[in-house]
């Protein structure tokens, strides 16, 4: 469980980041990737220390192996056009 406020912050922008390449036609490959650069322009730039980017990292690993985070939900129910 990650607890560090900036660390969370990182997280919900990779996870919504990740939400949104899915819908527009990405998949686990190039999410991967996404992530990859992701973490390696935080380990570049300093943003977070080594242990944290670790624990990031397992936890949107986590997040993107977890089908239920892709799955279309439905907002408005059916309508019976009959």
């Amino acid at each position: 469980m990650l607890q560090d406020t900036l660390t969370i912050r990182f997280y919900q922008r990779l996870s919504d980041a990740l939400v949104d390449l899915w819908n527009r036609g990405y998949r686990f490959d190039d999410l991967r990737m996404y992530i990859d650069g992701y973490l390696a322009a935080l380990r570049h730039a300093n943003s977070l220390e080594p242990y944290l980017i670790h624990r990031l990292e397992e936890e949107i690993t986590r997040y993107l192996y977890d089908v239920s985070n892709f799955e279309k939900t439905q907002t408005e129910p059916e309508r019976d056009y009959r």
